[in-house]
């Protein structure tokens, strides 16, 4: 039944989290920030990193670009001053924006920024990150390579990369995924190398290398990896699926040594399987229990030779409003379950699994949903994270929420995609070719809000604000021939790529990121900002980077590809400047999951709670606090 006062309950919510908010305030005491993203709905406040200041210099032929982070935790009205080896630069301090020029300066220049707060300058910063040629290469070192039981030779190349705070110094690490040139999709048999994990600080420290070993085979769909600070200890962990022979940072091994569970294919459809919280700052296994959910019968995940019983997605989520819990998943198919996993004190605890062949969701139109990737929003508003896996989405609590039926895609956005409307919502492209083209939904409720044709497999879709003469974000997909509104009218051209999206120019509108190269849209022709130097992209016709986010400076994405020869992670920053001021995308609990699950299966870009783009309202602050 429905409630014939929905806004008498929104009332009472609204009473319940701003108590939970202000008891959460007495808590953290000034680690907090407490200015709701709705001004009249304060919010329980969620766990972040402890984060530095981010500082950047991106050098130019006319100077530096500095850049650096305003902390969810930093005052509302705080503004800056800039120093370049303890002389400040900036006549006056910076109030409308987290950057300044500095014109005519050498690459070589020295920054640190001091925040102002009531007046009163405050400490200095960490010393600027200096992209000297406008980007910084981080050193990596590939592990050997080897020969497999059929006698082929394999080396390995640079792939995804996540990253996550790992030694609790303030700075972002990198957690880099090596792939053998051997690996498989699950369709394809064959033996792989190892899949192989590095942790690895951005002056090229590697921390620790984690070795999957021979029972966990190579792929994209194999390995998805998570890492968040779980405990809020202020270091990050690092979750995986392991098996028999797994070899920690430490060198130890879990389980047996000697198993070797290949079948003659190459595929492991036998023998035990783990999940393995590591030490972030170690590499050391520090629990391991069994994967949920266990394999059982192969030919029950949709067929016997190992395709689809082996499709496994991954995710952060903030089950309870305040405070990061794992999301590990298996199938998308046929059947698919969920698990989601709390690490606390040092050990596992599972807080609920979520199986569409149980009593309780069977027959109900879950089964067959999942997308290639997941993506994790609060779609309802309760102030609680659910999992959008596809064609459906599972509530805070491991109930289903809702389903449209529509099936499996490769990919799918979620945010804020028509600011006009109330809530979030979700585009998706569809591979069934009974089944519409694209379509767009309530992400509340999975209501279609419109779609496109049926008729074929389609493989790619975006969406987001790239365009500002149109409201919202747009939205294009590879087997329509038009550019789309938030409300799905044509708009003409469509973009010349259907990939990723990375804030890089000064405006707030989105630019396009395929390849190695960045792109402005326009309504005529796309233009060049970017082409990346001596890189490569990764996953072959998916053409991705290792990583593109907000890791540093303002509110702008960086872009990560590893270097052509492997030798390197080379991270581009924008040198453009803005006069926009946005809290780091770092404290948008979405957008910080979404740095997280983007690493699994077919990469997804990052999108935040609220809408950035051509007329935007004033950014909200996030409810945060630090460990």
């Amino acid at each position: 039944m429905q409630n014939p006062h929905p806004h008498k309950r929104k009332h009472r919510r609204r009473r319940a989290v701003f108590a939970a908010a202000t008891a959460a305030a007495a808590l953290v005491g000034a680690g907090l920030t407490t200015l709701a993203t709705d001004s009249a709905e304060a919010a329980t406040a969620r766990q972040v990193e402890k984060l530095d200041r981010g500082v950047v210099s991106v050098h130019t032929d006319s100077g530096n670009l500095i850049s650096w982070r305003w902390l969810g935790t930093d005052a509302n009205d705080v503004s800056f001053n800039v120093y370049r080896a303890g002389t400040k630069v900036n006549s006056t301090p910076v109030t409308g924006s987290t950057n300044y020029f500095h014109s005519g300066a050498p690459a070589q220049a020295d920054y640190t920024v001091r925040a102002v707060v009531g007046g009163v300058e405050q400490a200095d910063s960490v010393h600027a990150v200096q992209l000297r040629t406008g980007y910084k290469d981080v050193p990596i070192s590939a592990p050997a390579g080897g020969t497999t039981p059929d006698g082929v030779a394999y080396t390995y190349e640079a792939n995804d990369a996540s990253v996550a705070d790992l030694d609790g110094d303030g700075q972002l690490d990198f957690v880099l995924k090596w792939y053998p040139t051997n690996a498989k999709d699950n369709s394809q048999s064959g033996y792989t190398g190892n899949t192989i994990v590095d942790g690895i600080k951005l002056d090229g420290t590697r921390l620790w290398r984690i070795d999957l070993g021979r029972n966990i085979r190579s792929g994209a769909h194999y390995t998805q990896f998570q890492a968040y600070d779980y405990d809020g200890d202020g270091k990050a962990e690092i979750a995986m699926k392991t098996a028999d022979g797994t070899r920690d940072g430490t060198g130890a091994v879990i389980g047996s040594s000697s198993a070797d569970h290949r079948n003659s294919s190459g595929y492991v459809l036998s023998g035990p399987e783990y999940l393995t919280m590591f030490n972030g700052q170690t590499g050391k296994a520090m629990q391991t229990v069994d994967y949920v959910p266990a394999r059982g019968a192969v030919s029950s995940w949709g067929d016997s030779y190992g395709n689809r019983v082996d499709r496994f997605l991954a995710g952060t989520a903030y089950l309870d409003g305040s405070r990061p819990s794992l999301i590990m998943a298996r199938g998308y198919y046929t059947r698919t379950v969920i698990a989601a996993w709390d690490w606390r004190g040092g050990s596992f605890t599972r807080r609920w699994t979520f199986d569409t062949n149980s009593s309780t969701n069977s027959g109900k139109g879950y089964d067959g949903q999942g997308n290639h990737s997941l993506s994790v929003a609060d779609v309802d508003g309760d102030g609680k994270d659910e999992i959008v896996y596809g064609a459906m989405t599972v509530d805070d609590n491991g109930g289903g929420l809702w389903t449209t039926k529509l099936g499996h895609g490769d990919a799918g956005h979620v945010g804020d995609l028509n600011p006009s409307r109330a809530g979030l919502e979700y585009f998706k492209v569809s591979e069934d070719s009974s089944k519409p083209g694209s379509w767009m939904a309530d992400a509340r409720t999975g209501s279609i809000l419109w779609q496109t044709a049926s008729g074929s497999d389609n493989g790619r879709g975006v969406a987001a604000d790239i365009y500002a003469g149109s409201a919202g974000a747009e939205a294009w997909s590879a087997a329509d021939t038009t550019l789309r509104s938030a409300t799905g009218s044509s708009l003409g051209r469509e973009p010349s790529s259907i990939n990723f999206v990375n804030w890089w120019d000064g405006d707030t509108v989105r630019e396009l990121l395929d390849g190695t190269r960045i792109d402005k849209y326009g309504t005529s022709g796309d233009t060049r900002l970017l082409t990346g130097s001596g890189v490569h992209s990764n996953n072959g016709t998916k053409a991705t980077p290792s990583l593109s986010g907000d890791i540093l400076g303002d509110w702008r994405e960086e872009v990560v590809w590893p270097t052509s020869n492997n030798t390197a992670l080379r991270v581009y920053s924008t040198p453009i400047e803005t006069s926009t001021k946005i809290t780091t995308l770092l404290h948008d609990t979405q957008y910080r999951t979404a740095l997280a699950w983007q690493n699994t299966a077919y990469n997804q870009p990052p999108h935040p709670s609220f809408f950035i783009g051509n007329g935007m309202s004033t950014a909200p602050r996030p409810t945060v606090y630090t460990p």
